[in-house]
């Protein structure tokens, strides 16, 4: 799309009545609006409604009303309307992409990829709509038969993150509908405008009314208060960082509300000493700077052993050498902008404390000189302290700090070493890289493979980076409650 077809695509989603509530767009009730930034230039897009808690209310209202009549379709009705939400977004999915390279700054391949990637969640879940199983027993003592079957939760509210605007709204929304469920779901007020434009989506797909609404909104606080202080609400899905995610399990727990948490990570990239060279820093080029490393599943520290290290930290610096960084809508760009001003400033922060703690710069990507945006220069490290901040912190961005190691025992410690256990990747030969993955403490395993999300496998984490799965069978279960029949024989 040229400049001028965007912005009228963005004027026709009507971002100034941006809450949604029973298939229709309105202000919000106070009037109050917020800027959406361009990341590539800092300068503002668009105005959008933002929700306030009489909005919240008003959403779950709508989707409370909604709910028993969505639970009583039958699956096959759901699921065809979840099929004809992809044959939507597919055929949307290039405007889909220049609208979240605009708002959130990632390059367009990589927007592009996202907007097929995240329509597929619709197909996925059309699929698992019909196969919600269960089970037919004899108990043990016999004299009764059990009839175990699974049922929709009930209302479920979505709080979803800006680095993958239209994926992680998709890979709620689809199981939760499929399931039986209406929902309420709040975007990151950074990339509300793709929500948006998947709620019109599902609007034409055949959503009935009330059963998706939408409440963009500065006033996060605000908004998830209302809802989880809420008795009809059963069930809250987050994606976002581990602090917001402690919060809002404190929010939930006075109620014992259902929680799904996709928290945050600190992805370790192992290459031992059998690896396939060029097939490792190919990997990591997608593991790390994907999205511009804004992915909680990014190769956040790497691990070389020191009889590669040399090799592959050369090949891997002529190729992030050559890495084109620009505007995500210029169809060149290879990395975009990070997400704003904070970010940019953080990753400033962690690479100036890491040189001061000896850390060395071995390479680093050319900065657009006529772009005044949220440039941050991909940038590889060595670095030689094991404490170093950039080891110790999710990153969040295109920062690639290397260590060397020797010693696999000492491997496993740094590896696991950390709170979160989300996603780590090791290439290598097959038996020596399988015994690795099996002794790394997190949910998810890339094994000579720089790419873990699919919608047809268990999403999620251990330790502090989350609760529960998302996408596969797994996904829907967390949008459903078991229940079972005791039955006289």
């Amino acid at each position: 799309m040229d400049s001028k077809e965007l912005t009228q695509y963005v004027a026709d989603l009507k971002p100034e009545k941006a809450i949604w509530i029973n298939n229709s767009a309105r202000p919000a009730t106070s009037g109050e609006t917020f800027p959406v930034i361009d990341p590539a230039t800092a300068s503002p897009i668009t105005d959008v409604s933002s929700g306030t808690a009489a909005d919240a209310s008003a959403a779950l209202d709508a989707a409370a009303s909604a709910q028993p009549g969505w639970a009583a379709r039958t699956p096959r009705e759901r699921a065809e309307i979840l099929r004809r939400a992809w044959e939507l977004m597919i055929a949307s999915s290039k405007e889909l992409a220049s609208l979240m390279s605009w708002e959130n700054g990632k390059a367009y391949t990589d927007s592009l990829g996202e907007a097929s990637y995240a329509a597929e969640f619709f197909r996925w879940f059309s699929e698992e709509a019909v196969r919600s199983d269960g089970d037919y027993a004899i108990p043990p003592a016999g004299g009764s038969r059990t009839l175990v079957t699974a049922r929709p939760v009930g209302v479920c509210a979505l709080i979803t993150p800006w680095n993958f605007p239209a994926a992680m709204a998709t890979r709620k929304i689809a199981p939760a509908l499929a399931a039986g469920n209406a929902v309420v779901l709040k975007p990151a007020s950074e990339t509300p405008l793709t929500a948006l434009a998947i709620m019109r989506i599902l609007k034409e797909a055949g959503v009935p009314d009330g059963v998706v609404n939408l409440v963009p909104s500065r006033h996060s606080a605000e908004i998830s208060n209302t809802w989880l202080s809420d008795p009809r609400v059963r069930l809250v899905s987050f994606t976002g960082s581990t602090p917001v995610g402690r919060t809002l399990l404190g929010l939930a727990a006075p109620r014992v509300v259902n929680t799904a948490m996709e928290l945050g990570g600190n992805a370790a990239f192992i290459v031992g000493a059998t690896a396939d060279v060029d097939a490792a820093v190919e990997g990591l080029v997608v593991a790390k700077f994907r999205n511009g490393g804004q992915a909680c599943t990014a190769a956040n520290r790497i691990y070389l052993h020191k009889d590669i290290k040399e090799e592959f930290t050369q090949k891997l610096c002529q190729r992030v050498t050559a890495l084109k960084v620009g505007a995500g809508l210029d169809p060149e760009t290879e990395i975009g902008t990070v997400v704003n001003e904070k970010a940019k400033t953080r990753m400033n922060e962690l690479l100036s404390s890491a040189l001061n703690q000896g850390a060395k710069v071995r390479a680093q990507a050319a900065l657009p000189q006529d772009l005044a945006g949220y440039f941050v220069a991909p940038t590889v490290i060595e670095v030689p302290r094991a404490d170093s901040p950039l080891l110790q912190n999710e990153i969040f961005g295109p920062l690639a700090p290397i260590k060397e190691y020797s010693d696999e025992d000492e491997l496993l410690k740094m590896v696991n070493g950390t709170e979160m256990g989300l996603a780590s990747y090791v290439y290598g030969d097959l038996n020596w890289a399988l015994h690795i993955a099996e002794r790394i403490e997190a949910g998810m395993i890339g094994v000579n493979r720089g790419l873990v999300s699919d919608p047809a496998a268990p999403f999620g984490g251990v330790k502090q980076s989350g609760i529960g799965r998302e996408s596969a069978r797994e996904g829907m279960r967390e949008f459903q409650e078991v229940q079972y029949f005791s039955l006289d024989w």
